[in-house]
């Protein structure tokens, strides 16, 4: 889990969150259309330092854990974050369940 939150932090979270933008035409009459568009998010670019961060850190390691526990993170992640989940979702209880069969065979013994 401590390598899916550094991965997040250095390359899966967009620098900033996507800001949705409404917008909507008033025809004759009471009746409005709205659309709401979400941007895809924006790409990490940048030095290190700048991604590396306090507040990356927190919605990183939320965005783990509640993909891992309860299988949806709800984030808005770039291309290779949404990956980077991905893989984690199959990886972590896997290893999770070995270490718990190696615990297990230890005190078997």
């Amino acid at each position: 889990m401590a390598a899916t939150v550094l991965a997040l932090v250095v390359i899966g979270l967009p620098i900033q969150d996507p800001q949705p933008h409404t917008t909507g035409t008033l025809t004759h009459g009471r009746t409005i259309a709205v659309t709401t568009d979400t941007p895809a998010p924006a790409e990490v670019t940048g030095p290190l330092a700048r991604r590396v961060s306090r507040d990356r850190v927190e919605k990183a390691t939320r965005v783990v854990v509640n993909s891992v526990v309860f299988r949806s993170s709800g984030q808005n992640l770039t291309t290779v974050g949404t990956y980077i989940e991905m893989a984690s979702r199959l990886a972590e209880p896997v290893l999770l369940g070995l270490a718990a069969l190696a615990i297990r065979g230890r005190v078997k013994r």
